[in-house]
């Protein structure tokens, strides 16, 4: 008794650390927000002409300011009146709280039946931002008009809005989903929540680091940021805690010993979580390689969570499992899922075991519970994963190659994914208020008002420059600022440069506006000092850098997950052939998505991030399913043989690997909580992603080629028995 009271001493106490990291760390999953910033400019790529120019602005703005559009829509003409008033209206806001400087007078639409205005706020009113709104809505009330707010500071009130349920909602619906699932597929009462429990600590830790970064400025956080660490950290805590349960059940059941299983089941599972984690963890870090800030700090944020899933994985989940050994998988009990000696391909649903009792022989050890066991896994087997396994197993080429053109087929559709941004009216899933407001104001004023293209230029050039801008085809008007925002007047001047505002004819979000930002900078080329920024031209930037972005970090994705395979699997071939077949996974994907996105939700283009993003989610954690399935499959080829060691590593890890795939396309899938573009199309593309790899690529593609290849899969080792003939297309003790 003594003994076995020392035996789970470590576990206890491991238990016991892990509720003092949940309870004391747990809260800072909700105070991230505390830290993070929605202001969209800190993300802007830090040497574009663009980011430059809005270092200039800041300086003759004396600071800061986001700017605030009140645009009024009348059912017939504006009266005179009605212009006085909406004036009036706009200069008492002149030293309201939030409020910087005097907002502009309003002006009157050319078809007369609109006016706008333009109202500078504060950067820094955070949380207050929405009630000051308020209070400028309430205040530019003016009869028989209808008052809308418009431009980036009503965006990113939006923005805080959609990001509102980030901490609760999104966090609950993701943890739901994952304990239904988990509840389906293990029909156990206690496993579900240990290992929900699992993810929570991992979780809490993982924000509890990146709130002290971030207080720091050692990291930035953004609501988007928050919303994918959740996620990576609940659905990889909860896929790694699937493959080392999964094994425990294996070693419970073949020994009966707890401790004995869960130090076994440790040490099988260790590698590969462990080059799971290292793979996702350095696909994210490469992320640093971008020229864009939010890819920057998406990168240690995302590697921090991996890190801390695999931990709590690697230590809390074992150690509680052996303190309850098999009351954790109660009212069901524990079965192996390795199969005995005399598997067989020679069953009509596929592979089988030979039982000794019908071939009147006794089992390799001859114990009872040695027999009753090959029972057990007969039984499975004769499941579909041995339907599939049969497959694989009677026409590999065929196979592979039936799955492999039509994988092809939709990766063809992948290059016309328009990746030059969202434009506003499709940013927010929902019926935001900004949307409607700039709808209207582009409906009665040219598309780029309120968010002019801003021209940095030698203050002795700025006539020259204003000219020369309002001849450049999409451009509707030019002006300099001037000392007192009355268009005329002497021009302000800081440093010696001076601002020209361009107002393009074009939405501002839109990918003609971005052609008029090209063109522009094209046609001021030979002026000395000229910069042209704004928000169309940070837009172009911003996707520009993306495109940049794809070109280095995805061979660097591509270079680490391949040194981590080699590593693992002591080969040449199979990483290489696994690297392939899921970044033809990705590109697969992406074409679906092409499709999807254009014809059944309507998005006229994607996020500039979004493929880099599905990128790095896809092939990292595609290639967990295979590093999970590999490491098996290297298993058991080193004691079975290359065609004996596909069969039984894919109808091994077949289960557990579909249930760690669904769990983490539905917990991606709760994205969609959060009305976001973005947020949405990353949530399809890597739910999507994540169920063609488990269901097509990893169950029926990679055995299929690593079961034609045969031995050669291994090269430059040799994995098979020595001495044996497992090596020869036709097995010793396999039949077909």
């Amino acid at each position: 008794m003594a003994r076995r009271s020392i035996r789970l001493l470590v576990p206890a106490l491991l238990v016991l650390v892990w509720l003092a990291v949940g309870g004391g760390l747990g809260p800072f999953a909700g105070r991230l927000a505390e830290v993070s910033t929605d202001d969209q400019a800190a993300f802007l790529p830090q040497s574009a002409e663009s980011t430059r120019v809005l270092e200039t602005q800041e300086r003759f703005r004396e600071g800061t300011t986001q700017p605030l559009i009140v645009v009024w829509t009348a059912e017939g003409n504006v009266t005179p009146g009605q212009t006085t008033e909406a004036t009036r209206a706009l200069a008492s806001l002149r030293g309201t709280a939030g409020v910087v400087g005097t907002p502009t007078p309003a002006i009157g639409s050319d078809d007369g039946r609109a006016l706008q205005g333009v109202v500078q706020l504060s950067p820094d009113l955070g949380d207050s931002l929405e009630q000051t709104l308020d209070r400028i809505g309430s205040a530019v009330a003016v009869d028989g008009l209808q008052a809308r707010l418009a431009g980036p500071a009503a965006t990113r009130a939006d923005l805080s809005d959609a990001f509102a349920g980030i901490d609760g909602l999104l966090l609950g619906v993701a943890l739901i989903t994952v304990l239904v699932i988990l509840l389906a597929v293990y029909r156990s009462v206690l496993l579900p929540l240990i290992i929900i429990a699992g993810a929570v600590f991992a979780l809490g830790l993982a924000c509890a680091l990146v709130y002290v970064l971030a207080d720091r400025d050692i990291v930035r956080v953004d609501g988007q940021v928050q919303g994918i660490l959740f996620i990576l950290v609940i659905g990889a805590a909860t896929d790694y805690a699937l493959l080392l349960t999964a094994r425990f059940r294996e070693e419970l059941a073949a020994t009966g010993d707890r401790v004995a299983a869960g130090r076994v089941a440790l040490r099988r599972s260790f590698e590969p979580i462990v080059a799971s984690a290292a793979t996702v963890a350095l696909a994210l870090l490469a992320l640093l390689l971008s020229g864009l800030t939010n890819n920057r700090a998406l990168g240690p944020v995302g590697a921090i969570g991996i890190v801390c899933a695999a931990l709590s994985a690697l230590t809390f989940l074992p150690a509680a499992l052996v303190l309850l050994g098999r009351a954790a998988l109660w009212p069901t009990k524990p079965h192996p899922a390795d199969l005995p000696a005399g598997f067989s391909t020679d069953h009509p649903d596929g592979p089988s075991v030979e039982h000794p009792d019908d071939r009147s022989a006794e089992h390799p050890d001859g114990s009872p519970a040695a027999h009753r066991a090959g029972r057990s896994a007969g039984s499975g087997v004769r499941g579909i994963w041995g339907r599939v396994a049969g497959l694989v197993d009677r026409h590999p080429r065929r196979l592979w190659i039936a799955t492999v053109l039509p994988l092809i087929g939709l990766a063809l559709f992948a290059p016309q994914l328009n990746a030059a941004g969202v434009p506003l009216d499709e940013t927010f899933v929902n019926d935001a208020p900004s949307v409607a407001a700039q709808a209207a104001l582009s409906e009665h004023f040219p598309g780029g008002s309120g968010q002019p293209a801003v021209i940095v230029v030698p203050a002795g050039r700025a006539t020259a420059v204003r000219e020369a801008a309002r001849g450049v085809e999409g451009v509707s008007d030019a002006s300099v600022v001037s000392r007192s925002g009355r268009p005329g007047d002497s021009p302000k001047v800081v440093g010696g440069l001076a601002l020209v505002e361009a107002t393009l004819k074009d939405a501002p979000d839109g990918d003609a506006a971005q052609d008029t930002v090209r063109r522009l900078r094209t046609a001021l080329s030979a002026e000395n000092g000229v910069l042209v920024g704004g928000y169309s031209a940070q837009r172009y930037d911003t996707t520009e850098t993306a495109e940049k972005d794809t070109l280095l970090i995805v061979p660097v994705v591509l270079a680490i997950i391949l040194l981590i395979l080699i590593v693992l699997l002591r080969s040449l071939v199979t990483p290489v052939l696994l690297v392939v077949t899921v970044a033809l996974n990705f590109l697969a994907t992406l074409g679906v998505s092409t499709l999807v996105f254009t014809h059944l939700f309507g998005f006229t283009g994607v996020d500039a991030s979004v493929p880099l993003y599905g990128f790095v989610f896809l092939v990292a954690l595609g290639v967990d399913y295979n590093i999970f399935l590999m490491s098996r499959v290297r298993e058991e080829t080193a004691r079975h043989g290359a065609r004996q060691g596909v069969l039984r590593g894919l109808v091994t890890t077949g289960g557990v690997i579909t249930s760690a795939g669904v769990v983490l396309a539905a917990t991606f899938a709760a994205l969609v909580v959060i009305p976001l573009a973005f947020l949405a199309q990353i949530a399809f593309i890597v739910a999507f992603g994540v169920l063609l790899d488990t269901l097509v690529v990893r169950s029926l593609l990679v055995p299929a080629l690593v079961r034609d290849l045969g031995p050669r899969a291994w090269w430059p080792g040799r994995l098979s028995r020595t001495g044996t003939r497992q090596e020869s297309r036709e097995p010793a003790g396999v039949s077909r």
